[in-house]
């Protein structure tokens, strides 16, 4: 068994699968039911961190109701064929959605458009396999495959933890505030990755909000009396062919750890970082520990696939578009 088969062996012997995380928590939409949806395009906001899709549909009576379709932020559609222009007013399609499970009419979940003229558009499906092998660790990196079989085992929660989750409510999130998500979310997304290896550090650049960590390799420890960060303060070295990256110095996040589990001055990471044999992948290991908030570590598994043919698109976060999903 490889060692990339071995660490997810061990994962899903131990957790589940969870989910994809974009800038809020998919709990409120049915992921188990699909509806179709006869519509008429009323708006098409291209926007991040996510665009949304305003239709008008008539309901049971006949009374049109416009409905609010959440879709993807804008660099995720650009890959899965979507653009700026793909919609517009007046425009007729078929929606398949996920249905609010608070909001049955009136708000969905994005699954598929069929346009009038036949084009069928879907979600995440600009995924694809590396078109060559990697040098290193240098170049661009899609999380976008590896996603779908990212694994993290949660672990419980501190007295503290569990009553911060219970009172949790989307409004909280640090994201309407367009503040990026630290890690393991960071390196855990169907985003693009950019990792630049130089002398004494490796810089390491995440589509997503355009966060950006800096890995000092010239084997300082973390300082005493660090500043706090978002990305907080990491320090790398290598063990064989594996670069091992530990962090401290997270500033406090409302999701830091992960949807209504804040991050604290106790969070400590370990991340381990390698390629699979054939080096079309970048593996992607993490741990995470905070006494504060949680009762044993969370751990976790992706893969990036190496993409040096894909380019980085912009991802500028709109407050009012970011706050759209905490008036819900």
């Amino acid at each position: 068994m490889s060692r990339i088969q071995w660490a997810f062996a061990v994962i899903a012997a131990h957790g589940a699968a969870v989910p994809a995380i974009a800038h809020h928590s998919n709990v409120i939409f049915d992921l188990e039911s699909t509806i179709t949806l006869q519509a008429t395009v009323t708006r098409y906001e291209w926007r991040n961190p996510h665009a949304y899709i305003y239709v008008a549909v008539d309901n049971a009576d006949g009374e049109s109701v416009e409905w609010q379709i959440e879709a993807d932020p804008t660099p995720i559609m650009v890959r899965s064929g979507w653009a700026r222009d793909t919609l517009a007013p007046g425009d007729e399609v078929t929606l398949r959605a996920h249905p609010d499970r608070t909001q049955p009419e009136g708000h969905g979940l994005l699954v598929s458009l069929l346009k009038s003229d036949g084009e069928l558009l879907g979600m995440r499906t600009g995924g694809q396999s590396a078109v060559a092998a990697a040098d290193g660790f240098a170049g661009t990196w899609d999380g976008l495959r590896g996603m779908r079989e990212r694994t993290f085992i949660y672990g419980g929660l501190t007295e503290k933890g569990q009553r911060a989750q219970d009172e949790y409510h989307e409004s909280m999130s640090d994201v309407l505030n367009c503040v990026p998500f630290p890690t393991p979310t960071v390196v855990s997304a169907p985003y693009l990755y950019e990792v630049e290896t130089l002398d004494d550090r490796i810089l390491l650049r995440t589509e997503l909000f355009h966060a950006e960590r800096t890995i000092f390799m010239d084997g300082r420890g973390h300082p005493e009396n660090l500043e706090r960060t978002n990305q907080g303060h990491s320090i790398g070295r290598w063990e064989g062919d594996v670069l091992v990256v530990d962090t401290v110095g997270f500033a406090d996040s409302r999701n830091g750890n992960r949807n209504g589990v804040p991050g604290g001055a106790q969070k400590h990471t370990i991340e381990r970082f390698f390629l699979n044999d054939n080096r079309t992948r970048m593996i992607v290991e993490y741990w995470v520990e905070d006494p504060e908030f949680l009762t044993e570590p969370m751990t976790g598994a992706m893969f990036w696939d190496y993409a040096p043919n894909r380019e980085f698109l912009p991802f500028e976060c709109d407050p009012d578009n970011a706050r759209l999903y905490s008036v819900q």
